[in-house]
């Protein structure tokens, strides 16, 4: 099988405007290449070269989360590690809850530039209930693959300069307790196995301290000595050798590759998206976004209606309410009305009432003046008629 021809790609592409077609065409462009010999020097093998001139150039970045009990050391493995002293408050034993505390330092080694991200899981084991105490480190992994997801799912990204935050590494602390793990650690572990990387930590120690006549980082017990650095004591070096020096750029990329893809494929499966249709035909985005935009619509124009019904319901319903309240004023003011009606006529019945009586007492009081005046006459005639009688 040849190559296709480029200009029969685009014809291709831009006559049919279909994914599938193009997806074909470039499978058979890559199963049909073919291998070739150069007769001179081209250039392309210093591609290496500037890769790693453009990732010095561009600096690593590099995320540890640390999970453990409060006081079992997770600042001074951090210190040991890096060989420096991060700055940082010790955490208190008194803690409400599991909450996320994130450190964000730049390192550089050589002309070698490292973001380095050190997150903590403060207050984690100390609670007397520990049933949900690996919740909040789950939430804010998985928080970290969201905001790289949704920064991906961008129309216009920003990845090339984009903070990658998510969690490159999982250092799991066990308490020194000389029997078998705990539950709360097994329930975590468990948990953390399909997010993160998870080693485990070793002893680490910021102090020096002279073991014949050098000056060795060591800690001190009361049953003797352990050197952080001799391999005899403890696997620290491997620890180191295994982080930092050999595998940290695997780490970067399986995070990417494994973690992170799969917490992609959940999250989009959720959403409805797949790769094939139930005949296991390849399935292309458009596609399913076509039928994702068509299931919206549909459920979306069943809201619309069921709301326009539960929308006229209510009006009927207050409708109703308006009536029955209509009817309960009309019938208020008609009893008001008739009150009105009833009192309004014991006024007027009073009223006459007092009107006669007034009547009455005026025609009274003027028979008693007319009765008055006629004898004050009849008794003014009777002292003329004596006085008339004396003179005779």
């Amino acid at each position: 099988m040849y190559p296709v021809p480029v200009a029969g790609v685009r014809e291709l592409l831009v006559t049919s405007g279909s994914t599938m077609a193009a997806v074909e065409v470039a499978r058979q462009m890559s199963e049909g290449a073919r291998n070739l010999s150069l007769s001179g020097h081209v250039g392309f093998d210093s591609m290496p070269d500037q890769l790693v001139n453009k990732s010095v150039c561009q600096g690593f970045c590099f995320n540890i989360l640390c999970v453990g009990e409060t006081g079992l050391g997770k600042s001074t493995l951090m210190d040991t590690l890096f060989n420096t002293r991060f700055e940082g408050d010790p955490a208190a034993h008194n803690q409400p809850g599991v909450h996320i505390k994130s450190n964000n330092y730049e390192l550089q080694e050589s002309n070698v530039r490292l973001k380095l991200s050190i997150v903590n899981s403060v207050g984690f084991g100390d609670q007397i209930n520990k049933e949900e105490s690996y919740k909040s480190i789950v939430e804010f992994i998985d928080a970290q693959f969201e905001a790289y997801l949704q920064e991906e799912l961008k129309i216009k990204r920003t990845l090339h300069n984009y903070h990658d935050s998510r969690i490159h590494v999982c250092l799991y602390f066990i308490a020194p307790t000389g029997h078998s793990l705990k539950s709360l650690d097994l329930v975590t572990m468990k948990k953390l196995d399909s997010k993160a990387h998870l080693p485990f930590a070793v002893v680490g120690s910021t102090e020096e301290i002279k073991i014949g006549n050098k000056m060795m980082k060591a800690r001190q017990y009361p049953w003797g000595t352990v050197q952080v650095e001799n391999e005899n004591h403890c696997d620290f070096v491997k620890l180191r050798e295994m982080l930092i020096r050999v595998n940290m750029e695997d780490l970067r990329e399986q995070t990417h590759a494994r973690h992170y893809e799969l917490y992609r494929r959940c999250k989009l499966e959720e959403m409805g998206f797949k790769d094939t249709d139930p005949d296991n035909k390849p399935f292309s985005l458009q596609e399913t976004y076509e039928a994702k935009r068509n299931e919206f619509l549909g459920e979306l124009q069943k809201k619309e209606e069921e709301m326009r019904q539960m929308f006229v319901m209510r009006v009927k319903e207050k409708e109703s309410e308006l009536k029955e309240a209509e009817k309960e004023l009309h019938d208020k003011f008609d009893r008001l009305k008739k009150l009105h009606q009833d009192e309004k006529k014991k006024l007027e019945d009073k009223k006459k009432s007092l009107d006669d009586e007034i009547n009455a007492f005026k025609q009274r009081k003027t028979a008693a003046e007319l009765l008055q005046s006629q004898a004050q006459q009849s008794g003014s005639q009777q002292t003329l008629k004596r006085d008339k009688e004396r003179k005779n």
